[in-house]
């Protein structure tokens, strides 16, 4: 199984559509057989370019902070499961995907509205 995360550094991208690029990590069972970056630079903000470059990693599984709803939508689409509202170093966050605590919270964001004036 592979899952991913958006990258900011050593840490999960709070802003998935912002990414440059995405951690990847190759699970068998509880072991990592592979991880390797790869670079969603020429994809920010493109939803199906995004979710059609994680399918075709072979991703099933895409752990992320905050992420709006077109892309959500874009991810689920391609049938991959989202893990939304996580945070942290994602060595960390793989160890606790690994041992089964990390949960959807079911966060979506909204940026529509914010920062406008008329």
């Amino acid at each position: 199984m592979k899952i991913a995360m958006p990258k900011n550094g050593e840490y999960i991208n709070q802003h998935f559509g912002k990414s440059e690029s995405f951690f990847i990590a190759d699970l068998d069972g509880s072991n990592i057989k592979e991880c390797k970056e790869i670079s969603s630079k020429d994809l920010q903000h493109n939803h199906g370019g995004l979710s059609e470059l994680l399918v075709n990693e072979g991703v099933s599984v895409v752990i992320t902070g905050g992420i709006g709803q077109g892309a959500y939508n874009a991810l689920k689409e391609k049938g991959l499961e989202v893990i939304r509202g996580v945070n942290g170093n994602v060595n960390d966050v793989i160890a606790s995907f690994i041992l089964g605590n990390l949960k959807d919270k079911k966060v979506i964001c909204n940026h529509h509205g914010e920062n406008h004036s008329h």
